[in-house]
């Protein structure tokens, strides 16, 4: 309480105490501090034309900021406090002070600061326990300033760091925030305990970003600070696409003649400005004040006003606007502490006041306070007008000097005069490591403290202010702001130029205009945009993918392909089966009766031989079906050519046999019987169909293919050379044919033995099938060109195996009695009847009566070529009886042929 006690020592001083500091207060000690403080909020300068004048005069504050008030209280109090520190009372140094008024004004605070850097004034008498204050006119030495703390304003604390630099007399500021400031080479001697503004800008922009809004208004003051912070702002503004609507400086002086009409400028340029929604100021709080009282005479509008720092904590400046017309305030606001300790000194110090009612008033800046305020209600508005940010900046400034002081006074004797020089406390200051409420902090190499910044929302009730609440915090390290509670109230806000293009749009800026100012188009066919406000569009993979016209994502092309799951390719596919099971329940049967007269009339080995066959090519339906892939592609076609050729050689070889079996022209048939080799023509048959495969699969096979589509891809197999592919299905044709000719050519032999009829019919509907399956094949696409040919091959396998075992079952199962040797051999000699044109006394009536004639056809069976080539003859001896008709008598003369083949 040492030093408020030679407060209000000085107060008793009257006017002498007030003649040298005219606007401050000061207190004694080891070392001296120095303070400037925007005690009044402007200064009015005279007319420089004004008559007779001979002299400089100066200038008269006016506008009692009591927040500058409460600044230099708070520098007070937290000397006080160091003076208690431990690390002082030990070496028996204290701390004194001489306070200033900056009038907020540049000229002002110069001319106040010239005590700091002069010699001459007043004096303590370095002890710290002595008040007594030299007078103008003294020839003793002034105790010289070793720190500075102060001023408030950046463009201030510019001008005072030049003039402070030239005695390297260190300068600690509590709220200047400008960038240059940072600059070492030109301010050497300038620190402070706030983030410099590329922060608080930084800080701003990503406020605006993370909430959309792109379309701001700017407000700032002229002067050094309200430039660096406005070229700061729309440099990150630019980086992160966010347009500037308008910019508007008002001047720095609130006592220029210009401010009133600057005022009416800002408030006409908002209200033209509709879509600006959010307005960033860095301007003073008493221009604010005068923009949101001409604002709330307006229609109510739904704002964002973004306070800087220089505002932000001004509410009970603003507490009689009515902000239900003005919208809400967000606030950067420093990083702030414990604000008991100095809450309580605001109370004693109230209470020392009422002791000491008969002096108090004679301190300038408490005795104006005094005055303009109602006594009872003084200490309520010392509290309102108390910024947490300020004040606690302002005790790390003294915290970081009485630690500096520490260091160098435990290697410096700092009781003998002139002993410790500024420049060796800006040094001790540039490496000291101070303590505040438990938390070390330092200055980094550009003299900053950089704490980040709370951001507050003003809690407005009834057009009222209540209170600030801090809804989020910003992290310089990482550029985040992380909210601490709810941040509802903005999130409805919109701040656009032009409205948000939507998923699948695209912004289309006009030539001329802002980037945040545009028209959305859509973004065209296999394009699209999966976000809003979006600079083009992006490209769908082709291959892969498309998307329709003013797509928000691109859709993966359909894959078309004759799936396992498709209705007709099960249908196909169950027929497909069928069929195998079919001719494998038939081979079974075949085998079984085997050594009967119908079974060996059918071929016997080669009925297996064909029956197998047929299975193979109903087989190679599956491989039809499904993903194709390029060993599918060449088994298929591969598969199908050779198991058909083999049945089509087999069948061609009981054609043939059928044929000869009753052809009559002996030397014809000898000629023929030495040729019938049917294992070998089996043989050849299906090496020749095997060779073109094996070419084919050589030169150019099939292979599995993707064609690309506008929405989707199909998977198919190419057949490599179509010119292979006809081959293969031309020679079965060739084969089919002579099938067809050979068995056309036997079809009036007996019915019992014929079979050639079933095989014309069988062989036609295989070429009626294929002929239909060329232009058909040639026309389709998609993925059903496969289904073609399955249906043509199970057209082709059912005939075949209808028409060929399907009678011959029949008779197995059903018809057993015609399943005999008799049977046969009577058959033969009915045809031998028809044959010789000599029925006798049967008629036509008695001959369809016959057994044979209601048998179903079966083909005789002919001898085949073992495997040692001889010819193992299964002989058919017929008894022909030659009639002749004599007077309708029938003679039957024997003659017996022998028939073996």
């Amino acid at each position: 309480m040492l030093n408020h006690l030679c407060l209000l020592v000085l107060v008793s001083l009257g006017t002498h105490a007030t003649d040298i500091f005219p606007e401050g207060a000061s207190a004694p000690g080891d070392i001296l501090i120095g303070g400037l403080f925007p005690i009044h909020a402007g200064a009015r300068r005279p007319a420089v034309y004004q008559p007779g004048l001979s002299q400089p005069q100066s200038p008269v504050c006016v506008q009692l900021n009591k927040g500058g008030l409460t600044q230099a209280l708070a520098m007070i109090q937290a000397v006080e406090e160091a003076n208690r520190l431990p690390q002082l009372t030990r070496l028996g140094i204290t701390l004194g002070y001489r306070i200033h008024d900056s009038c907020s004004d540049v000229s002002t605070a110069l001319r106040a600061s010239m005590n700091f850097t002069q010699d001459s004034g007043s004096s303590g008498d370095g002890g710290g326990g002595d008040c007594r204050r030299a007078s103008g006119n003294s020839s003793e030495r002034a105790q010289p300033v070793m720190a500075v703390l102060g001023a408030s304003y950046s463009e201030l604390s510019i001008a005072l760091a030049r003039l402070l630099t030239l005695e390297l007399i260190p300068q600690i500021s509590y709220s200047s925030t400008a960038t240059i400031l940072s600059d070492k080479v030109r301010f050497p001697a300038f620190l402070r305990t706030v983030p410099n503004d590329v922060y608080q800008t930084r800080a701003m922009v990503k406020l605006l970003s993370d909430n959309n809004w792109n379309w701001v208004g700017v407000i700032t003051t002229d002067g050094d600070y309200g430039r660096s912070a406005l070229d700061s702002f729309a440099t990150e503004a630019a980086k992160n696409g966010i347009c500037l609507a308008f910019k508007e400086v008002l001047p720095d002086s609130v006592t220029n003649p210009k401010v009133n009409s600057s005022i009416i400028q800002v408030v006409q340029t908002i209200r033209s400005n509709g879509r600006a929604k959010v307005i960033v100021s860095f301007s003073k709080p008493s221009y604010m004040r005068q923009v949101f009282e001409q604002l709330q005479d307006g229609p109510a509008q739904d704002r964002v006003w973004i306070a800087s720092d220089s505002w932000s904590t001004s509410g009970n400046e603003l507490a009689h606007i009515d902000f239900a017309f003005i919208g809400k305030v967000v606030g950067f606001t420093f990083k702030s502490g414990n604000m008991s300790p100095f809450h309580r000194y605001l109370r004693e110090l109230n209470a020392s006041r009422e002791k000491h009612s008969s002096n108090d008033t004679n301190i300038p800046f408490l005795r104006e306070f005094y005055h303009l305020v109602d006594s009872a209600k003084a200490e309520a508005i010392l509290l309102n007008n108390t910024y947490s940010d300020a004040v606690f900046s302002i005790q790390m400034g003294i915290c970081a000097i009485s630690q500096a002081v520490a260091d160098l006074c435990s290697k410096i004797d700092c009781k003998t005069p002139g002993a410790v020089k500024p420049w060796q406390l800006l040094d001790a200051l540039k490496r000291t490591e101070f303590v505040k409420e438990g938390k070390s902090y330092k200055f980094d190499e550009h003299g900053d403290v950089n704490l980040g910044y709370d951001i507050c929302i003003w809690n407005i009730r009834r057009g009222a202010i209540k209170s600030t609440n801090v809804v989020a915090e910003y992290h310089l390290h990482n550029n985040s702001i992380t909210p601490t509670s709810q941040l509802g109230p903005l999130k409805d806000v919109v701040s656009k130029c032009s409205n948000s293009c939507e998923a699948g749009e695209v912004k289309k800026t006009v030539e001329g205009q802002h980037t945040c100012c545009y028209e959305c188009i859509n973004c065209p066919e296999n394009h699209y945009s999966n976000d809003t406000d979006v600079d083009q569009c992006l490209s769908c993979n082709t291959a892969i993918e498309w998307a329709p016209e003013r797509s928000s994502a691109c859709q993966p092309k359909t894959l078309e392909l004759f799936d396992w799951e498709d209705g007709f390719a099960i249908v196909l596919l169950s027929l497909a089966a069928l069929g195998v099971l079919m001719a494998l329940a038939m081979a079974v049967l075949f085998l079984w009766q085997r050594n009967t007269p119908v079974v060996r009339a059918a071929g016997g080995p080669l009925s297996q031989i064909i029956l197998l066959s047929l299975m193979g090519s109903f087989a190679s339906v599956a491989f039809f079906v499904g993903q194709p892939s390029s060993i599918k592609c060449k088994v298929r076609q591969v598969l199908f050519g050779l198991s058909f050729t083999l049945c089509v050689s087999c069948i061609l070889v009981k054609s043939l046999k059928i044929l000869l079996a009753f052809h009559f022209n002996p030397s014809l048939q000898e000629a023929l019987r030495r040729l019938y080799k049917p294992y070998a023509i089996v043989l050849a048959c299906v090496g020749v169909q095997a060779l073109v495969c094996v070419l084919w699969l050589v030169l150019r096979s099939p292979w599995s293919s993707r064609t690309v589509g506008p929405t989707s891809v199909l998977a198919e197999c190419q057949e490599g050379s179509y010119v292979a592919f006809g081959t293969m299905l031309g020679y079965i044709a060739f084969l089919a044919v002579v099938c067809f000719a050979f068995a056309f050519k036997g079809r009036k032999l007996p019915e019992s033995y014929n079979e050639a009829k079933f095989i014309t019919f069988g062989m036609l509907i295989y070429l009626i099938s294929w002929v239909i399956f060329v232009p058909v094949y040639v026309t389709t696409s998609g993925k059903y060109v496969p289904a073609v040919e399955m249906v043509v091959i199970l057209i082709s396998n059912y005939g075949i195996l209808c028409c060929h075992f399907l009678p011959k079952c029949y008779i197995i199962l059903f018809k057993k009695q015609h399943n005999t040797k008799d049977a046969f051999l009577q058959c033969v000699y009915e045809y031998s009847q028809k044959s010789t044109g000599s029925f006798g006394s049967l008629g036509a009536e008695d001959i369809t009566k016959k057994p044979c004639e209601a048998r179903s056809s079966v083909s005789i069976d002919l001898s085949s070529s073992t495997g040692s080539g001889e010819s193992s003859t299964d002989t058919v001896n017929s008894v022909i009886t030659v009639s002749q008709s004599t007077g309708g008598q029938v003679t039957r003369p024997r003659l017996k042929r022998t028939l073996s083949i």
